[in-house]
This record gives structure tokens, C-alpha cells and sequence, in this order.
């Protein structure tokens, strides 16, 4: 009687993906990663000196971290052991560590593998320290989260982090052509579509890969076209995660790209964003951020534009209302940019802290009753309305407090004429002492 997996096709003789098949033997067959890998890189420089280190293997999905680990172990004569931080916990840790203990002493070394290690919890993560600092294992851990945010400081002490990179145009032909090579046939896709199946993989090679052995069996008598590509296959979605780091990655290139006064850029960001599925009312409340921090006084109106754009979205919902917001995003790119006033409240938050409760000087305090008059509160006010100019030059700072000055206006957009106003009116408090 067949069990589920012989129903399902899954037998020993079954034929592995096209992916596993393809998988490198060796570290020079890895495609994408010579920065790390190559005989100048800091892990082939291990693999070649058959000692490895600690390390943890920091990328996205589909560019070799597992393969890595399997073939490091390979290299240096360990044995690999691999669990997953998704379906083990502290038991199978205690397993994993007695069996390296016990190959330990029987003079083997371990590189145990840890997919996924960002899963587990904090505590988890500190079983390994005595384990892996005693070198009972040699550890690789994968993540494709930060490890600054989701792992220990105390295990990262103890590992190297290795960055590894996106796999670009290039890396992913190479993929292509390994596929067609191991099918002894070419994909049936013309040129273009073979850019847009490229495209479609959005830098997982392991995602080309079964992309690349769905057209294989589709048995078409003619190569396929872009459009024809898309109806049999699904482009991968953006890797984007709204409360981890790419959500925070992308935001801080959007503001910096409307700081840096460059349209196109923001937009694409903005654009990014959106089709990733972050809440466009995240992106409203930074875009009035930003109108403040980074164009201020500059251009006032950026303000009331992006607060608008917000209430447009509201009113609009998508897709329709993100055009609000990318009008407010060309706008502020676009507009003359000052941090003074932010600089000036950051400022002006250290001296309030410093001075602590000062009161205000008694000649700009109400005076309602009568105890208040006689106690000098509003003695010596000047209505400035009344003055020449409209400007007293009193001073409003506490007593007993030097005047300082916080906002210094840039000579750039409307805030080149206030600056030009506070000059003049800074002439007719210094001339009035």
C-alpha cells in the first residue's frame, strides 16, 4: 500500500527540482557572491585555510546561504548539520549540541546550520554561546532580517557577518544558461521574454530556477512572447515586509531622495512602496514629516500640500488617491530646502531642558487683578502694534536668561525674506538696549 508521498510522486526515484539539481558543488560554481566567495574574499580565504569561523549569512531569499553552509563543510572536512529555527526548538538544539559534542570527541569537527536563526527567541540564541565559544560547533546562522535588530549582541560578538548581495542580470543568465544546459535545450522564450523571466525573479535565483522549469514542461511549439510569458507565469512579488527592515529601508530612501531634491528618485521609492503594500497613510504622516524637517520656512506651502494630500487620500482611497501624495512628493523634491526651523527646535528643546522652570519676564505677563498689578505683571509692556515698524525690540526671554539664538533662516526660497526681516528686526532690539 503506497503511503502519501509515493500518491504524491515523491518517491526515491522521483525526479528533484530543477533547483536541487542545479545546486553548485563547489564554492567557485556559486553565482553572485565572489565579494565573499572569490580567493581575495574574506570566506573563501577561510575555506581555502580549511578553518571557519562563526558567521552569520545575512540576504535575501534565493541567493545561496544554505548552499554556502553545505558547501563550507564540504570544504573544510566538517560535518554539517542542519536545523531550521522555524520547526525546532530548545530540545532539538540540546540534541544538536550532544551529537557535536560527541563527534567532537571523537575528533570531528560540526558546522551546524541554522536557517532562519532570527526566529528564535532571545533566549534561545544565548544557548549557543557556551557551545559555540568551547568551538563544540562552528556555527552559520542564515537570516534575511537584520541581524543588528532581530539577533544578540552577545552571539553577534561571537560571528562574523557576511553580507551577501541580490543576485543581478548577469548572475541569474548564468542560472539560465546552467538550466538550459542541464534540459539540452534552450528555454522556448523569445529575447525579450527572456528579459521580462529575468525580471520576473526579481534577484532569487532559487525563484528563476522554478520559473525556468515551469516553461520547460509547458511543451509550447513556438518561443513564448512577454505577454504570453505572463499568462503562464507570476512575477515575485517585491520583497518588502512592513514592519521589518525593508519597510524602514525604503522609507529612508524616499525621505532622502525628497532631501536630496531629486523628483525621479522619490517617485520610484514612493512607487516602491506602494506596490510593496505599505499603507499609503504611513507614507502621509512621513511626507508632512519631511515638509517640516527638511523644507520648513523654505516653502510653506509644502505643509499645507502634503496635510492635503493626506486628507485626499482619505477622501480617495487608492489607487486613485496615490496620486495625491506623489504630487506632494514631486512638490517637496522640487521646493528649496531648509532644516532651519528643525535645527532651531532641536536647539530650543536642549535650553528649555537646561533653564529648567524660569519664568517669563514680568513686563509680557497679564495682569488681571489687582495683586498682580502691584506685583509689577505687565509693568513696561510695549504694544508693538503702537510702535514704529511694528517691532518694540522688548525682550522676551526670562530674566536672568542670555538672549540666544536658535533659528538661523537660510538665504533660500521664502525664508530668504524672513531672514531679511529678522536682520531688520534684530537691528531695533540691539539699537533699543
Amino acid at each position: 500500500m503506497s503511503d502519501l508521498f509515493q500518491a504524491a510522486g515523491l518517491t526515491p526515484h522521483a525526479p528533484a527540482p530543477l533547483a536541487d539539481r542545479l545546486r553548485p558543488q563547489s564554492l567557485d560554481e556559486v553565482v553572485g557572491q565572489q565579494h565573499l566567495l572569490g580567493p581575495e574574499g574574506p570566506i573563501g580565504r577561510m575555506a581555502a585555510a580549511h578553518r571557519l569561523a562563526s558567521m552569520i549569512l545575512w540576504g535575501p531569499p534565493g541567493t545561496g546561504k544554505t548552499t554556502i553552509a553545505r558547501l563550507l563543510a564540504k570544504a573544510g572536512g566538517y560535518e554539517f548539520q542542519q536545523i531550521s529555527a522555524v520547526f525546532s526548538g530548545v530540545a532539538d538544539l540540546k540534541k544538536a549540541f550532544e551529537q557535536a559534542r560527541a563527534r567532537r570527541m571523537a575528533g570531528q569537527s560540526t558546522l551546524l546550520f541554522v536557517d532562519e536563526i532570527h526566529r528564535f527567541n532571545r533566549a534561545q540564541q544565548d544557548g549557543f554561546l557556551p557551545f559555540v565559544e568551547e568551538g563544540i560547533v562552528t556555527l552559520v546562522g542564515a537570516t534575511t532580517e537584520n541581524p543588528s535588530f532581530e539577533l544578540n549582541s552577545a552571539l553577534l560578538s561571537r560571528c562574523q557577518v557576511f553580507v551577501l548581495k541580490r543576485l543581478n542580470e548577469d548572475s541569474l543568465e548564468q542560472l539560465l544558461q546552467r538550466a538550459e544546459a542541464a534540459e539540452n535545450r534552450p528555454l522556448p522564450v523569445d529575447a525579450e521574454a527572456r528579459s521580462a523571466l529575468v525580471a520576473m525573479a526579481d534577484g532569487d535565483g532559487r525563484y528563476l530556477l522554478t520559473l525556468a522549469e515551469t516553461l520547460f514542461s509547458i511543451g509550447t511549439d513556438s518561443p513564448l512572447n512577454p505577454t504570453q510569458l505572463g499568462q503562464f507565469l507570476q512575477k515575485r512579488r517585491p520583497a518588502y515586509d512592513k514592519d521589518r527592515e525593508e519597510h524602514y529601508n525604503l522609507i529612508s530612501a524616499l525621505h532622502k531622495s525628497v532631501r536630496g531634491s531629486d523628483p525621479d528618485a522619490a517617485l520610484y521609492w514612493l512607487a516602491r512602496m506602494l506596490e510593496g503594500g505599505e499603507d499609503p497613510l504611513f507614507i502621509a504622516r512621513r511626507l508632512v514629516r519631511m515638509a517640516s524637517e527638511d523644507i520648513g520656512a523654505a516653502d510653506p506651502l509644502s505643509l499645507l500640500l502634503t496635510t492635503a494630500a493626506k486628507d485626499a487620500y482619505d477622501f480617495l482611497g487608492s489607487p486613485e488617491g496615490e496620486l495625491a501624495l506623489a504630487q506632494a512628493v514631486v512638490h517637496m523634491a522640487s521646493a528649496p530646502k531648509s532644516n532651519a526651523v528643525y535645527t532651531a527646535y532641536k536647539a530650543a528643546r536642549r535650553a528649555a531642558k537646561e533653564t529648567g522652570s524660569l519664568m517669563p519676564p514680568s513686563h509680557i505677563l497679564n495682569a488681571p487683578t489687582k495683586l498682580m498689578k502691584s506685583l509689577g505683571y505687565g509693568d513696561g509692556y510695549a504694544y508693538d502694534h503702537d510702535v514704529e515698524g511694528g517691532v518694540s525690540g522688548q525682550n522676551y526671554f526670562p530674566d536672568g536668561m542670555e538672549r540666544r539664538r536658535f533659528y538661523e533662516p537660510k538665504p533660500v526660497g521664502a525664508e530668504a525674506k524672513v531672514r531679511e526681516r529678522l536682520e531688520a528686526w534684530g537691528k531695533v532690539r540691539k539699537d533699543g538696549k
